[in-house]
């Protein structure tokens, strides 16, 4: 009777704790649900604000780094409901039957990841904790929106109209950098007197968008009315200023790839101070050493923040296909923008090659074959092939299909160099869709042309290597075995 007893309390009380845990489980998940409710709304007020301020010209410092914090809140929101929904598929699919066709086995290695960073209940607790951090974080910026909005409205509008269209917008136009492009927009109109002109240095990395957001701001039709002419000079010709015309007001575009004498640039500041006409400099490089030249706070250009990076790839992968329709394959978008660690260089090709084909199958295997790529290179220079090749040549040979040549992307060449050797010239997107397209012979790879101006093209030589036929006499294949 005893036993019949015990086994009975044992069986209520697993009962009991079973409808507990279900009840504080569905109380989660509707709590869960309200956060991502709550976020969506917060961020479709954001999204409107930043779209409104980056048609506007500020000139407020408080206001462009309210924008900036804006901004970064609104990305890092993004980032936590894709990482949720995520979540939710990934539960999902561990409900179902194992077969070939799950959404477990499609993903394969992440979902092996994320349960080796401490099982199912820590990483959905992660998630949890994340979407909470950004919904308080972008909370709170947008409660203190009340007087930036007051004071934008009353800011002047920019004379031209973008594409309503969000992939057309990414594609074509400057993404980010609000604040750094109306910080340089400030510097150009405002009024100074004539003799010592101001010098405004822009300082970032590789390929980080310095003279992009030069010619951005160029561009603008405020600041072209506002000048009459543009002088470009690099390090090797800047001393050429006594032989240039500079009527009216002139701007000066300096762009330096490593570090200059004191002497120089004191004799080229000479020659522009000398001239009777309003003139401003902007020196772009990325030694930081030269911002010493700077009369202004200079500019730093950094690349964009993991948040920021995901929503672009995400936003050129899908282009004008909706990704609500796509959820799976959000996950992904996610893990290309991880492996390619912020490179502008490496997002548009693989975005364009993802665009072809909105399978989850195909998405998989183009990240399997990435990541087997950079596998391969870290551990052949023990460093990120991107920026592609800068220092080293990147083995891209995964992406072509056997027997083909190796394709060995050599360090970039110089324009000049290009245009020397007359070689073949191909887009790196188009030979990653179609290999077929790879001339027999030596080539020039184009990595990468910005979408806007200033439409600068990146070059790297790829030799022409051909494969090794594998041996087919049986007496080679024993000799060979023998040998090793």
């Amino acid at each position: 009777m005893e036993v019949v007893l015990s086994a009975a309390a044992g069986d209520l009380v697993s009962r009991l704790l079973s409808f507990l845990m279900s009840k504080y489980w569905d109380v989660a998940c509707s709590e869960e649900e309200k956060h991502v409710e709550r976020l969506q709304q917060l961020l479709l007020r954001a999204h409107m604000v930043v779209k409104e301020a980056d048609r506007r010209y500020i000139t407020n410092s408080g206001m462009l780094l309210q924008l900036k914090m804006l901004s970064r809140a609104m990305y890092h929101g993004y980032h936590a409901l894709d990482t949720v929904k995520c979540n939710w598929l990934i539960k999902e699919g561990s409900k179902e039957v194992t077969t070939a066709d799950s959404f477990a086995s499609y993903l394969g290695t992440p979902l092996k990841r994320f349960r080796a960073n401490g099982g199912t209940s820590s990483h959905e607790a992660g998630n949890i904790c994340d979407l909470q951090g950004a919904l308080l974080k972008l909370e709170a910026v947008i409660s203190n929106m009340t007087e930036f909005v007051i004071l934008l409205s009353g800011c002047e509008s920019m004379m031209f109209r973008k594409p309503y269209d969000t992939y057309l917008y990414v594609d074509n136009f400057m993404f980010g950098r609000q604040t750094e492009k109306q910080q340089v927009i400030n510097f150009l109109l405002q009024h100074h007197h004539l003799g010592s002109p101001p010098v405004l240095p822009i300082i970032g990395g590789t390929l980080v968008g310095k003279r992009t957001l030069v010619k951005h701001v160029w561009n603008d039709e405020k600041v072209r009315s506002f000048y009459s002419s543009v002088l470009h000079f690099n390090g090797d010709n800047f001393r050429m200023i006594e032989n240039e015309s500079m009527a009216g007001r002139t701007l000066v575009v300096v762009t330096f790839v490593s570090d200059v004498d004191d002497g120089e640039w004191k004799s080229f500041y000479r020659a522009v101070t000398c001239k009777s006409t309003e003139t401003k400099i902007i020196i772009v490089s990325r030694t930081e050493s030269l911002a010493r030249f700077g009369t202004m706070e200079p500019v730093h250009l950094s690349r964009l923040q993991d948040d920021e990076y995901s929503y672009l790839f995400k936003t050129l992968a899908f282009g004008s296909a909706r990704a609500e329709d796509h959820p799976k394959m959000t996950l992904l978008a996610g893990e290309f923008s991880k492996v390619l660690c912020g490179s502008f260089m490496g997002a548009y090709p693989f975005a364009y090659r993802l665009r072809t084909d909105l399978s989850l199958q195909f998405w998989v295997n183009t990240l399997n074959l990435l990541k087997k790529a950079l596998k391969k290179n870290m551990s052949m220079y023990g460093e990120h092939p991107y920026p592609l090749g800068e220092y080293y040549p990147v083995d891209l040979t995964d992406f072509v299909p056997y027997p083909s040549a190796p394709l060995h992307i050599m360090p970039p060449r110089t324009e000049a160099e290009v245009s020397q050797r007359k070689l073949p010239r191909i887009r790196l997107e188009d030979i990653i869709v179609n290999p077929s397209i790879r001339p027999r012979g030596d080539f020039d790879l184009m990595a990468w042309k910005s979408t806007i101006p200033p439409y600068t093209e990146f070059y790297n030589h790829v030799p022409y290597c051909a494969q090794q036929q594998p041996k087919k006499t049986l007496r080679r294949k024993r000799d060979a075995t023998l040998s090793l």
